[in-house]
């Protein structure tokens, strides 16, 4: 069992600066440790007064220098800012290159400014599976903005609209279909649209583009996606983007809207930590790796029928769970 004096005392520290401990606790999660679960239940009454900015697009858009832009705009308004980008893990060794590290590292000197890069480990969606524990963490530390950089895979990367409370989808000229290639995707999440490197030729089309698909959405809210035009390598359009975000703030502030999307927010990960839980407990009880193999290939063979399959173990774990004293 963890030690809740330990766990009490790591969060302290982290919570009144100590980057060591901050840094320990973000491994205890992305690792899941024996620990993690006390440690989150402990960080999670110090939550929820973070602005979550999620910054998705596809690959070589820019997205890290435009995290870099925004964390010194925050940084020049006094906000303490964290940053978490995923990375993609190599199909061959299982590491991920984690370049971040070595773009934002005129930040390190930074005490109010934490940074952290994750592999996807295989997760699919754009983030890690412990991405959203992480960023608990984070604004358990007490970090005002938290910039969350996906790994760019593409249209169907959407995970992040469920996580990050604003969302930026970043869009360059020049890349193929332009916006046609992302329509069926990730353009639907967008929050604010961003089209970055817009000194290149046809950033007139990306912006013509964006209107066009939006005038046909079947879906109308208060909120239309302003589209705010950067470059994040001289920093230009910055400003305005962070005019458009504390805009998006302010109208989330009315009317209750961002306590609407934690809330769907907390639905889904309730949803996902339930199933999660469900299958540790079943392995506890005797579920194991091969016993499931046995399953499916006896399902495969047609000799189990995997509806009933299913209904029986789950029968059988609820009863071994009653019956336990």
């Amino acid at each position: 069992m963890p030690d809740s004096t330990s766990i009490a005392a790591l969060v302290n520290r982290l919570r009144q600066g100590d980057l060591r401990a901050l840094a320990r606790a973000i491994s205890l999660v992305e690792n899941e440790a024996p620990e993690s679960s006390a440690l989150l239940s402990a960080c999670f009454p110090h939550a929820g007064r973070t602005l979550r900015i999620g910054i998705t697009g596809a690959p070589g858009a820019g997205k890290s220098t435009l995290v870099d832009r925004l964390a010194q705009l925050y940084r020049h308004a006094n906000r303490t800012v964290g940053g978490l980008a995923v990375d993609p893990t190599s199909p061959f060794t299982g590491g991920a290159i984690l370049g971040d590290r070595i773009r934002l590292r005129e930040h390190a000197s930074d005490p109010d400014f934490y940074f952290r890069s994750m592999a996807t480990r295989g997760s699919l969606g754009g983030l890690a599976l412990a991405t959203a524990d992480v960023a608990l963490v984070l604004e358990a530390s007490g970090k005002d903005v938290l910039l969350i950089e996906t790994v760019g895979v593409g249209q169907d990367e959407i995970e992040i609209a469920r996580l990050a409370d604003i969302t930026l989808v970043v869009l360059v000229p020049g890349m193929g279909d332009d916006v046609q290639s992302l329509k069926a995707g990730v353009m639907e999440i967008a929050d604010i649209f961003v089209i970055n490197k817009a000194d290149r030729d046809g950033v007139d089309r990306v912006e013509q583009e964006i209107r066009a698909l939006q005038s046909l959405a079947t879906t109308h809210t208060a909120w239309t996606p302003p589209i705010v035009r950067t470059i994040a390598t001289n920093g230009e359009g910055i400003d305005k983007l962070g005019a458009a975000i504390s805009e998006l703030e302010q109208w989330m502030d009315k009317e209750n809207r961002l306590a609407e999307r934690r809330a769907r927010h907390w639905q889904r990960r309730i949803d996902a930590m339930l199933r999660a839980e469900l299958m540790r407990r079943a392995r506890r009880h005797g579920l194991n790796e091969t016993q499931l193999s046995d399953h499916a290939t006896q399902v495969a063979a047609g000799q189990e029928d995997p509806w009933q399959l299913v209904a029986q173990l789950t029968e059988n774990l609820f009863q071994e769970k009653t019956s336990e004293p």
